[in-house]
């Protein structure tokens, strides 16, 4: 008789297997990987951080929705909020009047509606899928763009705090505990997928937020 031994696989790994290309994808997006590669300008940068303002205002408005749901309030922690850095941020970066001189593109408008969307239908594993996305990328590759963009425009903390988790002193640690939060979240087959599907949903639209920001610059030029 033949066994097979079938490894079994977290669901942490299976959606960081499943997710790498389209995060990969969205890494490499034109807008963004100019930034990166040092081809973007200050507006540039200044032009991302005033959508993340957006996109964090909807996502840590949906955590106080969910900060009592058994599922999704173990992912929620005071150490990850971002907002108060981006308004400091952009307080520095253009101005005391920066909510007047920003407008969200027509991607993190849909994003922002998405966010939203979940919070109302109470959907705790879509907001895990958002918060996942955000935050873990924040903590991972975000460390390095928040290094990079301090180098190329002569920052020191203002304009990059967004990128700067103080009270997070180990961030290879916190993710290590958020991926064991994963593993142990309730979630059946079905709503493993479900939830894999929306953290696609979060990288394809981060992708798209690059696409516009582009074509908001050539529409500029």
């Amino acid at each position: 008789m033949l066994t097979v031994m079938t490894e079994v696989i977290s669901f942490s790994t299976a959606l960081r297997e499943r997710s790498r290309s389209a995060h990969s994808g969205s890494e490499h997006a034109g807008f963004m990987a100019d930034l990166m590669r040092g081809k973007g300008t200050r507006d540039d940068y200044v032009a991302l951080v005033a959508q993340h303002w957006f996109i964090y205002s909807a996502l840590e408005s949906a955590a106080a929705r969910f900060a009592d749901d058994e599922v999704a309030a173990p992912f929620i922690s005071d150490k990850l909020t971002r907002l108060p850095a981006l308004e400091s941020d952009l307080d520095y970066l253009i101005g005391a009047d920066w909510r007047e001189r920003i407008t969200a593109v027509p991607t993190t408008e849909r994003y922002v509606a998405r966010i939203d969307e979940i919070a109302r239908d109470g959907w705790a594993g879509g907001f895990v899928a958002h918060h996942y996305t955000r935050y873990l990328g924040d903590l991972s590759g975000g460390q390095f763009i928040g290094k990079l963009m301090a180098r190329q425009f002569g920052f020191d903390t203002n304009g990059i705090g967004f990128y700067v988790f103080d009270e997070i002193a180990d961030p290879a640690a916190f993710k290590d505990v958020y991926r064991e939060q994963l593993d142990a979240a309730p979630w059946d087959a079905a709503e493993a997928e479900r939830v894999i599907e929306e953290v696609l949903y979060a990288y394809q639209l981060n992708t798209d937020l690059f696409v516009d920001l582009a074509a908001a610059k050539a529409a500029a030029a």
